[in-house]
């Protein structure tokens, strides 16, 4: 049997959720939307601690329920209140000006700062005074595909849940722990008393990121600290760090962007971390 169309915009269940697009009415809920087939696709498979499903509700227009057959039978499978929807419907509660058809209400994921901890991680994110929702998003992806252990969003950066966020991930976001609210000075502190060391990412860096991957000092746990797109990290924040390390310009760029220069430092240090290949 279908799941009946949702005719109005009015609905209690579409005004619900189209709330969620304000971070007051995110941080009451605990909910969050996860917009696209692949933002939708890892949220019907991730668990919370307690292994309830992430997705709790998802809609979908007729025609992404038939592109999409076998997420929209997951998400049903899972558990989640699955609504037919109009495109109208579709539009109120998507942030894109473009809806791919797949809308899902998701539970809050992030992560406690102390469970990160116990799981001694090697490699980790800190974004520190990040403040655009898709330079978080996308270093926290290349968090994810350099193989981080976690990420960590400080008290004084973006919201992890801005739809923004959510989509530049591209479902990064459900692929490792997150913590966020995190003062820099905890986070550090506790970072470095597990044993990872805190490298700093600045353009004015004192260290040359080409010289310690040739000194061989980068092959241990690591925490990189990423600081604000427009003027990086504040004194008190480089101060923090073990070392503060730029990235080498060889050519005549005046210099990386904030997912760029995130990229290539958490590349660096995983490829430090991983066994020489013999021959």
């Amino acid at each position: 049997m279908s799941t009946p169309e949702l005719i109005s915009p009015r609905s209690p269940r579409v005004v619900a959720a189209r709330r969620l697009a304000k971070r007051n009415f995110r941080g009451k809920d605990r909910l969050f939307l996860a917009e696209g087939p692949q933002a939708v696709r890892e949220a019907v498979a991730h668990r919370g601690p307690d292994g309830a499903p992430t997705l709790v509700e998802l809609f979908t227009t007729v025609e992404a329920a038939e592109r999409y057959a076998s997420i929209v039978d997951a998400a049903r499978a899972s558990g989640a209140r699955v609504h037919h929807a109009s495109g109208a419907v579709l539009a109120e509660v998507s942030q894109t000006v473009t809806p791919q058809g797949l809308v899902g209400v998701c539970r809050f994921l992030d992560s406690p700062f102390e469970e990160i901890l116990a799981a001694r991680p090697k490699l980790v994110a800190v974004l520190a005074h990040v403040r655009d929702p898709g330079n978080a998003g996308t270093v926290l992806r290349c968090a994810d595909a350099a193989g981080a252990d976690a990420v960590i969003l400080t008290d004084a950066s973006v919201d992890l849940y801005n739809p923004k966020s959510v989509r530049a991930s591209v479902g990064s976001l459900f692929h490792l722990p997150v913590a966020v609210g995190v003062p820099v000075e905890q986070a550090v502190a506790g970072l470095q008393g597990a044993g990872v060391r805190i490298l700093a990412a600045d353009g004015a860096g004192q260290d040359d990121l080409d010289d310690e991957l040739d000194a061989g000092t980068m092959g241990g746990p690591t925490a990189w600290i990423f600081g604000n797109e427009a003027w990086g990290l504040p004194e008190e924040t480089r101060a923090l760090a073990d070392a503060v390390v730029r990235v080498p310009i060889h050519g005549k760029a005046e210099s990386l962007n904030l997912a760029t220069a995130a990229a290539v430092c958490l590349y660096a240090s995983a490829r430090a971390q991983r066994p020489r290949r013999t021959v």
